[in-house]
């Protein structure tokens, strides 16, 4: 058992480490020029993986922090795809598109709020510019039950969909209705079960805990319901309450959003009931089923991290397409504009919409790989970081060792000679673990408005 109260004092401002320097570090100081030359001088023969951010949404659902645009204009619509079109021509001026693609995702806003022809046309678009998608290419898309059919499903199938990720959250009523997105189960079911007749083999469902109204009890019952549809995967999220940066967390009752307590309960609670029914846990909110390749990954300690969450697909580069995606290079990571009328001035200008970014230095990259590595496999080979970059590891974060004496007397984590393991207790609070070894969060670490709570 965890004394909550023991480590509710590990509830302060984290990043999630999607990306490593964070998005904060992101600025213009990364001009569009290197970006250019970045793309210029990419090699081809290193896989890609693809991102297209389709931003609209027909209404705000609260604890939303994605990038969208609510609007029910069809015109708007259809623009931006004549826009995306434009972006992916100015790529394949750019850079050489003959690279195997060995990963692609459609994210949103709602990519299924676009009609099943729309999306057909995009997808044709996207093979025949990059006309090397790998036979076992993992190509999936974000879906909002509320807004798929089985026309839109006949595309997915059409075009090699081999994963589909549901958006639910909570299927109790009155959390629903606080968060402003009303989806019963039935709704729910009839999507995953249309996905499943038409051969998707791996199914994930989105929840989050740290909802208003939310208790341990009725999240028990949103679990159940959860794992009666039998998904593949499942993406269990703690909630990001950041309304200086979110207009729409402002409607939020915060009086009604958990404690921190409740939440470690949550999550705690969540862990043993997967974990005891099937699931394995990967990385720090994911969980898969043991045939799944996530789970087949984190046995050989390969998972991976990016701005999609945890992968299999490690050593390719990631180049995102539209309003506000983000690109990640070797050394770099690149971001489009988050406005339209930034986004659409760039593409008639006849430039790539890049917005900003951040090149990473020698340090960045050996903080990555064992940030990176924690992250996604809840340990770390100290030799292997030492042999990739000629450290002597005990020397070069012997600050960082000394921030995790504590949390190792907590049982936390384990300090070995050849490794660093974290707990099972110590998964809980993976983000603060990964952030002593942070060269940035110094500079953070008096701002309650950078980043959301750990816990």
């Amino acid at each position: 058992m965890i004394d909550f109260k023991q480590f509710v004092k590990y509830a302060k401002p984290g990043p999630r480490y999607t990306s490593y320097p964070t998005a904060v570090e992101f600025s213009e100081d990364f001009t569009y020029d290197r970006y250019r030359q970045k793309l210029e001088n990419r090699n081809a023969k290193k896989p890609l993986s693809l991102y297209i951010h389709l931003p609209f949404c027909r209404s705000a659902c609260y604890f939303c922090g994605c990038n969208v645009v609510f609007t029910s204009k069809e015109d708007k619509k259809s623009r931006y795809l004549e826009y995306l079109r434009k972006e992916i021509e100015l790529l394949a001026e750019t850079m050489d598109t003959s690279s195997d693609v060995v990963q692609f995702h459609f994210g949103g806003g709602t990519p299924t709020f676009y009609a099943a022809e729309q999306l057909d046309e995009i997808m044709q678009f996207v093979k025949k510019s990059f006309p090397n998608f790998t036979k076992d290419a993992e190509i999936s898309c974000e879906i909002d039950p509320r807004f798929f059919n089985e026309e839109h499903m006949k595309v997915l199938k059409k075009h090699g969909f081999t994963r589909i990720s549901f958006g639910v959250q909570d299927f109790e009523p009155k959390v629903q209705q606080a968060v402003h997105r009303i989806q019963p189960y039935d709704i729910t079911k009839k999507a995953v079960d249309l996905a499943r007749r038409y051969g998707v083999t791996s199914i994930n469902i989105d929840l989050i805990y740290g909802l208003p109204y939310q208790t341990l009890e009725s999240f028990k019952k949103t679990l159940e319901l959860a794992r009666s549809l039998d998904p593949d995967r499942l993406a269990v999220f703690n909630y990001a309450h950041v309304p200086w940066l979110k207009k729409t967390m402002r409607k939020l009752d915060e009086t009604t959003i958990p404690s921190p307590e409740v939440k470690l309960a949550i999550l705690q609670h969540t862990i043993d009931y997967f974990t005891t029914n099937g699931y394995k846990m990967i990385g720090m909110d994911h969980f898969a089923k043991p045939d799944d390749e996530l789970f087949k990954a984190i046995e050989k300690g390969e998972l991976h991290r990016n701005f999609q969450g945890y992968t299999t697909r490690g050593g390719v580069d990631l180049l995102g397409i539209g309003l506000t995606s983000i690109g990640e290079g070797e050394d770099y990571y690149a971001q489009n504009f988050k406005e339209l009328g930034e986004y659409e001035e760039a593409i008639d200008a006849g430039k790539l919409p890049f917005w900003r970014g951040v090149e990473l230095n020698r340090d960045d990259l050996v903080r990555k790989a064992v940030i990176m590595d924690l992250m996604s496999n809840f340990k770390l080979d100290i030799e292997k970081i030492e042999k990739e970059f000629g450290i002597d590891f005990k020397e070069y974060f012997a600050d960082s060792l000394k921030q995790l004496e504590p949390m190792q007397k907590e049982g936390l984590v384990q300090i070995g000679d050849k490794d660093i393991t974290v707990s099972q207790t110590g998964t809980l609070l993976i983000r603060n673990i990964a952030m002593v070894f942070d060269a940035y969060m110094q500079k953070h670490a008096e701002s309650k408005k950078t980043f959301s709570k750990t816990v």
